[in-house]
């Protein structure tokens, strides 16, 4: 989980270059990756300093914007999202050396593929992201629900305070996966089983 530091922030007016930025954290990723293995570094480790702000904006449909410029490499924001940290209600790029914080509509991870794997007998759910995470369903990673721009969206818990939204045809592979019910207040719930975790989400 984050690491919740209260102490008030006496470096939030600082701003450096963005393209300063953007090359220093590409080339700590190069230097951080072994191969051809993504990793996420243990972020948690880390306690940089808060080096300003960056033009890094990542929309609630996906898209990730720098300097008002869509993103269109892929592996640069697959790289970029194994750095992602949330502290306070914020969120950085973060490396031993410097935090800086983005702007994130939403949350910055998408699911966007549902499987059902087996484990030592078991079936789990297991969730993959536009960025090639791998989340298996269990009681550290469940799904929920939550309201956005006056919109009931279902999300998974990620890492580092961070959740990944499930984006809707990935939606509708779970709900074939589980089962929909009615509760005492004639809403519809869908329940789902991973492994030995039970869920139910309000749809």
């Amino acid at each position: 989980m984050a690491n919740q530091n209260n102490a008030p922030n006496q470096t939030k007016n600082v701003t450096i270059p963005d393209d300063k930025n953007l090359m220093g954290i590409t080339q700590y990723l190069k230097d951080a990756q072994t191969g051809h293995k993504r990793s996420i570094p243990p972020l948690d480790q880390f306690n940089p300093k808060h080096c300003g702000t960056m033009d890094l904006k990542v929309k609630a449909n996906g898209e990730w914007w720098h300097e008002g410029q869509l993103i269109k490499r892929q592996a640069l924001i697959d790289l970029f999202s194994t750095v992602l940290w949330k502290e306070d209600g914020k969120f950085y790029l973060k490396t031993p050396v410097e935090k800086i914080e983005i702007e994130v509509e939403d949350e910055p991870l998408f699911v966007n593929q549902v499987d059902q794997v087996e484990i030592e007998g078991k079936t789990y759910i297991q969730l993959s992201t536009t960025t090639q995470d791998v989340v298996i369903v269990d009681q550290e990673h469940p799904f929920f629900m939550r309201e956005y721009s006056g919109e009931l969206r279902p999300y998974v818990y990620v890492r580092f305070g961070i959740n990944a939204l499930i984006q809707r045809s990935a939606f509708f592979h779970l709900i074939e996966m589980g089962e929909l019910l009615e509760n005492d207040k004639n809403e519809t719930i869908l329940s789902l089983q991973s492994g030995d975790f039970h869920l139910q989400l309000g749809t």
